[in-house]
């Protein structure tokens, strides 16, 4: 492709995408294909002559669109935001333009320093304490996903309590991890991938609002304790993925300065409410964590991928994961006059990813977000008292945020009835959500956050799901 063709597909490209993002409500939601359906409309043997961008982009629209979910979809209540903005966009494309490998400070340096500039702006952004920022003993990076700095958080924690002795003369069998049922999955595949595993995984009990009872943890710690084991980690969630449950992190953290465990905080989907000041609440007990993170690419809008990982003790992650060979030396770093940012992650490459995050606060404003998770909230609670006026529905969860878990009442069917609603609601492709369990009874989650969605859509999905569901019987 010459720069000239570059020129006139990029034009048809650009054009396409704002068309596609102006006009996604006008699709289904998810698509009718059956597995197999996209495999069998592409040719089995790879290309031998070159086509036009034209075709190319037919075939877009023809094969790949199809069976697209469409998660930008104004009705789209699955799973969790993923919303991407066209300001994000445009620095997906100066990053691939620009084709840089961030792994170090002399690899591409204002890659570094951006990054580094971006992410104290979150943190300010956010209200998060000093400790996270990068003039203090810790700092924070740009990681691709939650899952990413889970790993991260847990193998910062695992050094420091074998003081980095691991797999040489550093006991690793007798460390303990503490979660909840409701904790994000990565957390047990974290824990699995740094050696711990399921059965030095303790899962704590949580109460009615499926938050992490800190009296369950003490007393799990100190059976552990007495046993000779070494409680070194637990993650307190601040929204978890099943129900938005905000786990105690004040309390947590008293319990783990106690005993030495590294606290990490996972605000994954959550944490970005506290751009709106009067939604701080959701980053309570941040000055005792050792870690945190959450993700702009759900509800603030910077896509896909663009997790922050902060951590309070920079020490403990370098010295987990860095690794210095002779080709990536360099002076500025010996010196301590640069940061190179693959210490702070798993793969050694990086995309410039702090583009996204910059044009999306100078081009979108804080103001765009702000406004985005006020709607949400409000929205949110007008769709609560909407469900809590229909006797066949019930609540099964706070909703302070941007969630609902609701299922069908007994009286109307319980938990047979809410799969067939699941199922039968999904089926239109007029909307998408999402099932999970909550104290082993199926829940039907509704999630607000959209950058598209407005009150309308919410509204006419929670007719859909009236219209799917019998009236309850009189008497």
């Amino acid at each position: 492709m010459t720069p000239e063709e570059f020129r006139r597909a990029g034009h048809q490209l650009v054009d396409w995408i704002a068309e596609y993002v102006a006009n996604v409500e006008s699709r289904p939601v998810t698509s009718d294909v059956v597995p197999g359906d996209v495999l069998a409309a592409l040719p089995e043997a790879p290309p031998d002559t070159v086509d036009d961008f034209a075709s190319v982009l037919a075939d877009v629209d023809s094969t790949i669109v199809p069976a697209l979910t469409h998660w930008q979809h104004p009705s789209f209540f699955g799973y969790f935001p993923a919303n991407s903005s066209y300001s994000s966009i445009l620095a997906e494309l100066l990053s691939a333009g620009l084709g840089v490998n961030g792994m170090s400070w002399v690899t591409s340096p204002a890659c570094t320093e951006l990054e580094i500039r971006v992410v104290d702006w979150l943190a300010a952004l956010l209200g998060l304490p000093d400790r996270f920022l990068s003039t203090s003993d810790g700092g924070g990076v740009i990681q691709g996903t939650a899952s990413e700095a889970t790993l991260v958080a847990i193998l910062s924690a695992r050094w420091r309590a074998t003081s980095g002795r691991v797999n040489n003369d550093g006991d690793t069998t007798k460390l303990v991890a503490y979660i909840t049922s409701q904790a994000h999955s990565s957390l047990e595949k974290g824990l699995r991938i740094a050696g711990i595993g399921t059965a030095q995984t303790r899962i704590v009990a949580h109460d009615e609002t499926f938050a992490m009872r800190p009296d369950a943890l003490a007393e799990a710690v100190a059976a552990d304790r007495a046993a000779g084991l070494v409680p070194f980690f637990v993650c307190s969630s601040r929204g978890t993925t099943s129900s938005m449950a905000f786990d105690p992190t004040p309390a947590i953290a008293e319990i783990a300065r106690a005993n030495g465990m590294w606290l990490h905080v996972d605000a994954a989907m959550s944490g970005i409410a506290a751009l709106a000041p009067e939604y701080r609440w959701v980053n309570d007990g941040l000055e005792s964590a050792d870690s945190y993170c959450t993700n702009p690419h759900k509800w603030m809008g910077i896509n896909f991928d663009c997790d922050v990982y902060w951590t309070a003790d920079r020490s403990a992650l370098l010295g987990a994961l860095s690794i210095l060979p002779e080709y990536l030396r360099s002076a500025a770093a010996a010196a301590g006059a640069a940061v190179d940012l693959r210490d702070w992650q798993i793969p050694l490459g990086r995309r410039f990813r702090s583009l996204k995050l910059w044009f999306g606060l100078r081009l979108d404003g804080i103001d765009t977000f702000q406004a985005r998770i006020r709607d949400h909230v409000t929205i949110t609670a007008e769709l609560a008292a909407w469900i809590a006026d229909d006797p066949r529905f019930e609540i099964v969860a706070p909703h302070p945020l941007n969630l609902v878990c609701l299922r069908v009442a007994d009286r109307a069917g319980g938990d047979e009835a809410t799969e067939r609603l699941i199922e039968d609601a999904n089926a239109t492709r007029r909307v998408l959500f999402t099932r999970t369990v909550l104290d082993d009874r199926p829940v039907l989650r509704f999630s607000v956050g959209g950058a598209q969605t407005q009150r309308r859509h919410v509204r006419a999905a929670w007719e859909l799901l009236q219209s799917l569901v019998a009236p309850v019987p009189a008497g």
